[in-house]
């Protein structure tokens, strides 16, 4: 059974000036998206900088999101590290909070062997009950998880169950549903690939753009689920122009400097990420007047 189908958006972390956690702001955003349609809160993810949080800011963030969103939806929290014990450590702690799965990303920097990956994934996931999908940026990490590490993970751990991709690679992402034959859920990490890898049998998206869009990005996903694939198509290449937008720097700074465009408090963020230059932040603006969000 999915975690969930459809649209989770992967929810920013508002900061206070001073760079705290802004929780009163991050309320706000949670009910935006429940009240727009978003189908589950990733919380602590990369565009929720889990990376310069504080294990106890990273744990008490998941803690109030869950409390927030009181079972409406699911949540799923960010806990991979590439550190495996400390991965255990974040996943055990927010199993106890309640989440209703984890998000684990590829060990980042020390680039584990795929034998090292389904062992750190394997010790992580057997750590705990709940589910757990599998997180493959390997833009980031640089570490890829191939689709043999992924189905062979699946099939020997019973809380692994699925993939959010973010490769970027098609032709990976279909050798993947090939290999799998339904045993792993996959999830596009990219906005501006959601019908293509549902096509190939995905369930949606873990999604950047659900911040600022959350019904149109959920529309996308319940348009494709519901068999008007055409409709689904002319949402996702409608969108591609804001898709383009929040990535013309690396993310999250282009999403936070949206949010803040909407009238939320988005706030600071934490070095090394900067604010964003003043060039791009005009065409993030023209993106999302275009797009109709302001």
């Amino acid at each position: 059974m999915a975690i969930f189908k459809g649209a989770g958006v992967a929810i920013i972390t508002p900061m206070h000036e001073d760079g705290s956690v802004n929780y009163e702001a991050f309320k706000k955003l949670v009910e935006f998206q429940i009240e727009n349609g978003t189908d589950a809160i990733i919380v602590c993810g990369t565009t929720g900088e889990a990376s310069t949080l504080s294990h106890e800011e990273h744990l008490e963030v998941i803690k109030y999101c869950v409390e927030v969103v009181k079972h409406r939806i699911p949540v799923i929290a960010g806990t991979g590290s590439n550190c495996t014990e400390t991965a255990i450590y974040l996943s055990t702690e927010a199993e106890k909070y309640g989440v209703d799965g984890l998000l684990l990303v590829s060990p980042y920097y020390n680039k584990a062997t795929q034998n090292g990956l389904y062992q750190h994934f394997k010790k992580t996931a057997e750590s705990v009950k709940i589910p757990v999908i599998l997180y493959n940026v390997p833009s980031r990490t640089g570490c890829n998880i191939l689709p043999e590490t992924v189905v062979r993970l699946c099939k020997d751990v019973e809380n692994i169950v699925a993939i959010k991709e973010a490769s970027g690679n098609i032709s990976q992402i279909a050798q993947l549903a090939a290999l799998a034959k339904g045993c792993v859920d996959i999830y596009s990490g990219n906005d501006d690939q959601i019908v293509p890898i549902m096509s190939l049998g995905g369930l949606g998206v873990i999604s950047v753009l659900s911040n600022v869009a959350p019904k149109q990005t959920h529309d996308i996903c319940a348009k494709y689920l519901e068999g008007d694939v055409k409709e689904s198509c002319r949402l996702q290449l409608e969108a591609l122009e804001l898709c383009k937008a929040l990535f013309c720097e690396v993310n999250p700074i282009p999403v936070k400097k949206a949010v803040s465009l909407m009238g939320f408090e988005a706030g600071t963020l934490r070095l090394p990420l900067t604010e964003m230059e003043e060039a791009n932040a005009a065409k993030l603006k023209a993106a999302m007047q275009n797009y109709g969000l302001i």
